[in-house]
């Protein structure tokens, strides 16, 4: 069984995506990386994804091809402060969407790991950038 079906499938993931971008909404600074003025159209692709990638149906490939997650955020300046305010809001998520353990601590292992890899840009502190 996937991870996606233990947690309870579309259901779960529609509320922890939800979850996430009501504090994506709430943070200005993370916020104004998300181009698109309604958040709904970026609520949707990080559903698609994140059921994909947790083992459920791959409508995400379908609509939108490989994930190339790096090539996806290179536009974005991703700080080591957006990284952790992304974090932040995630594992919140991961809480409100009331996921269960092991499969919470999996997700946040795959939330850190993703995190950490996306980011591309000096946060102006001495920080540089991660290179692949």
């Amino acid at each position: 069984m996937s991870l996606y079906d233990e947690v309870g499938g579309a259901p779960t993931f529609e509320r922890l995506v939800h979850a996430f971008y009501e504090g994506v909404a709430a943070d200005a600074p993370l916020r104004a990386l998300y181009p698109e003025e309604d958040l709904a159209p970026a609520e949707r692709r990080l559903r698609m994804f994140l059921t994909q990638y947790f083992g459920g149906p791959n409508t995400y490939s379908q609509e939108r091809g490989h994930p190339r997650l790096r090539m996806r955020h290179v536009p974005y300046p991703v700080t080591l402060d957006m990284r952790d305010r992304w974090m932040r809001h995630m594992l919140d998520a991961v809480e409100q969407a009331g996921i269960p353990e092991p499969q919470a601590e999996q997700m946040r292992d795959y939330f850190l790991r993703a995190a950490h890899m996306l980011v591309n840009t000096d946060d102006g502190h001495g920080h540089p950038p991660l290179t692949p």
